[in-house]
């Protein structure tokens, strides 16, 4: 214990003192295992929560290593309740594990009758037990094993699988590493992933996660399917596996609304695998097509609720989740853990920028007041339309035009929600819009054009949040996003991220209108954040100079 910038109180919150000199090592060593709830000014609120010391401990974390993280940084002792607490939770992981004996028969061994006991009694997950073999293993049905999984960590009992992978149809497929080789970090990704042959691995936008990827792919030399975002997205896995790989044109299909193509490797839209056709999954078949040996989920913290159902039946087979952040705004973080996998790999954001490989950022918010009139409208408004009202407060449009001219000549992205917002702001800037109605051609024409430096302003609605390569944009301006998503603010600031040829630092604003829901929301995003190490300065529209915050 030292006079450190912590307090852990026995509610398994933990203050962090912003201002003290070791509030950034101390804030990288507690994001392994605590989730940060609230960021103001000076004071950080963590919370030390089940799911997140069972991510760590499947990470490789054991609980003598938080709880020295915690003595370290600690002003005053872990009081006794806490340090019991993450002990008892942590011993948690692990005590039942999913095996096959000899003859593949799916067993769950506990290591004490009473955990066997107590699970026992629930009935939905009695329902999925079969007989009993001894004392501390009974059989599950075959078909559940995601289906348990679940179960289990609902009951506060994760289970560890150790019940194996079927290898997948064997096709070879080599990193081409000519010129450059995978990063540290994504080797150690790789490295852990490839240990245990399922997971999620969290790198930030920009890290490279397309290419621990296709590590992962060169790893397990078979079958894969790759399931991504939109078209876009698929088209650029496509091109980088075409670049980095040994692949070839014709071992890699696109399976999306347009292309039905299934090959060696196949890159599917979230979109079309939940397509449904009279009432039912229309493309389901895909996941039975070939025998893969990997499925990899993009951006897994947005998979449609309906592919968890299909992915608790495909849990013989490697899964590999790649993420900006495991926060999931459906709250189903817990799906993620039992059905993809516990994280493997997890690396902070300022850690990647210090080591040089992605930007510095700097963030803003510019605080908007509305004119009287608007003032009144608001106050008058519904709660379901005050929202839509601060986001598209015309009085944003002006500061949007002050901060193009701010950086002129930049690449600058300026995102919206509202679709007539959209349109507004592309009339206003003399710049093409980008939106979900978009045609793909037409898209990617955009993103090039932007990229090789032809189009340096480009107005965008949340279509360009995911998966889309803009290495060369160096401003963001978000204008209004979804209600203050944590997820969202994850992409857009990934946007940025990417190191850039121009040597030139990213700059990351947010316009926010002043005492509305608008300015509410976005503490959310500032938490995140403050949660990756960014320092988030407030600036006032009317003088555009740094405000107190």
């Amino acid at each position: 214990m030292t006079d450190g910038p912590l307090i852990v109180q026995s509610d398994r919150t933990v203050l962090l003192e912003v201002a003290h000199p070791l509030a950034a090592d101390a804030r990288h060593d507690l994001s392994i295992f605590a989730e940060l709830e609230r960021a103001p000014e000076h004071v950080h609120t963590y919370r030390i929560t089940r799911l997140g010391l069972w991510n760590a401990r499947a990470a490789g974390h054991t609980a003598d290593d938080m709880l020295e993280t915690l003595e370290r940084y600690s002003k005053f002792p872990t009081p006794q309740s806490v340090a019991v607490d993450i002990r008892e939770t942590v011993e948690r992981y692990g005590r039942l594990r999913i095996e096959r004996d000899e003859e593949g028969t799916l067993l769950l061994t506990a290591t004490d009758t009473a955990v066997l006991a107590e699970i026992g009694r629930a009935k939905k997950v009695a329902e999925l037990l079969f007989e009993r073999r001894d004392a501390t293993t009974v059989v599950i049905q075959q078909w559940a094993r995601g289906q348990i999984k679940q179960e289990l960590l609902k009951l506060g009992w994760p289970a560890e699988d150790l019940a194996g992978y079927t290898p997948g149809t064997p096709h070879e497929i080599d990193l081409d590493e000519a010129g450059w080789s995978l990063r540290p970090y994504q080797q150690d990704a790789v490295r852990n992933f490839s240990d245990h042959g399922s997971g999620v691995v969290v790198l930030p936008c920009g890290a490279g996660k397309t290419l621990v990827g296709a590590g992962a792919m060169a790893s397990v030399k078979a079958n894969t399917l790759i399931l991504v975002t939109n078209t876009v997205s698929a088209r650029q896995w496509r091109a980088e596996l075409l670049k980095r790989t040994s692949l070839t044109e014709e071992e890699i299909g696109e399976y999306s609304g347009q292309v039905k193509e299934v090959k060696p490797v196949t890159i599917a839209t979230y979109q079309i695998l939940t397509a449904k056709r009279k009432g039912q999954y229309a493309h389901l078949e895909l996941l039975d097509a070939l025998d893969w040996g990997l499925v990899i989920y993009d951006e897994v913290h947005l998979l449609p609720a309906p592919v968890f159902k299909l992915t608790a039946e495909l849990q013989a087979r490697r899964r590999l989740g790649l993420t900006a952040t495991l926060v999931r705004e459906d709250g189903r973080e817990g799906d993620v853990f039992s059905l993809i996998g516990p994280k493997r790999f997890d690396a902070p954001w300022k850690e990647i920028e210090s080591q040089g490989y992605i930007s510095p950022a700097s963030c803003y918010e510019v605080r908007i007041d509305l004119p009287q009139d608007a003032r009144l409208q608001y106050a008058a408004s519904a709660d379901d339309e005050r929202y839509r009202l601060a986001s598209t407060a015309p009085a944003k449009l002006d500061v949007v035009k002050q901060l193009v001219a701010r950086h002129d000549g930049e690449r600058i992205l300026v995102i919206g929600q509202y679709l007539d917002q959209i349109e507004e702001l592309a009339t206003a800037l003399g710049a093409p819009q980008l939106t979900g109605s978009t045609p793909v051609a037409e898209r990617e024409r955009l993103f090039q054009d932007f990229r090789d430096g032809t189009l340096k302003v480009l107005v965008v609605s949340k279509v360009a949040n995911f998966s889309v390569d803009l290495p060369e944009a160096t401003v963001a301006i978000q204008v209004s996003g979804s209600f203050g998503s944590r997820q969202e603010e994850a992409q857009r600031l990934g946007r940025l991220l990417r190191p850039k040829e121009s040597g030139l630092p990213a700059n990351f604003y947010t316009l926010v209108a002043r005492d509305t829901v608008d300015q509410d929301y976005a503490q959310n995003r500032q938490r995140f954040l403050a949660e990756q190490g960014y320092s988030y300065e407030i600036l006032d529209a009317h003088s555009l100079e740094v405000a107190a915050a």
